[in-house]
């Protein structure tokens, strides 16, 4: 009996029943025009055990699925707690451009770090092409609030990932630069002005004074 014609009777996934077959005990040969099943055998009992394997595999699977997805889940969620963390942790710590806060003892040095941030501004050109000259001072006075902010973030960064709550004797320093080249025309190319910011500062952890203590 051709095994496509068991699928169809039985309404069975035929892939997965023509894989079954050679791990079945049960007898059958490859054949040019697909698969025959000895009709010797009893066909209602290979029908009925290949469902009850089919049943139990497709359990199976969903089993793991179920428990790849409550893993992706809970990882999920550990990570969203370890963001919200950090968050809080960032949003709570200490900056000063002094070397001391008051009600607090600095109980371990971590060292120098630093936070950058860089903004491009184009600048047109007067001319025949049109265009007009670029605001310099307007363009970096809009930036330089966003810069700074960015710059600290860092810092903060910086400070997390070396387990400190805090940062002293904070400075900036400022970068400016009016790039020029010259084109293969040999006139000059002018490319976008630079403006960068770097704060620093030194990473400590501190801890609130005990207000027990005279």
């Amino acid at each position: 009996m051709k095994a496509r014609e068991i699928i169809k009777q039985h309404n069975l996934d035929g892939d997965a029943f023509e894989q079954w077959l050679p791990r079945s005990g049960y007898v059958f040969k490859q054949g040019f025009t697909g698969i025959d099943v000895d009709e010797s055998q009893n066909i209602d009992e290979l029908v009925s055990k290949f469902k009850a394997d089919y049943a139990e595999r497709v359990a199976a699977a969903q089993e793991a699925r179920a428990k790849e997805q409550a893993a992706a889940q809970e990882a999920r969620a550990k990570e969203q707690a370890a963001a919200q963390e950090k968050q809080r942790a960032k949003a709570s710590m200490l900056i000063t451009s002094g070397f001391s806060f008051d009600g607090y003892t600095i109980t371990k040095y971590s060292g120098y770090i630093s936070g950058d941030d860089a903004v491009q501004v184009a600048r047109g050109q007067q001319g025949f092409w049109g265009g007009g000259a670029t605001d310099v001072g307007a363009a970096l006075m809009a930036s330089l609030v966003t810069l700074r902010r960015n710059a600290l973030d860092e810092l903060r960064e910086a400070a997390w990932a070396l387990g400190c709550n805090a940062v002293i004797g904070v400075d900036f320093d400022y970068l400016t630069l009016e790039p020029e080249t010259v084109n293969n025309q040999g006139g000059t190319l002018y490319m976008p002005y630079v403006f960068g910011v770097t704060a620093n500062g030194n990473a400590v952890v501190i801890e609130k004074k005990d207000s027990t203590v005279l």
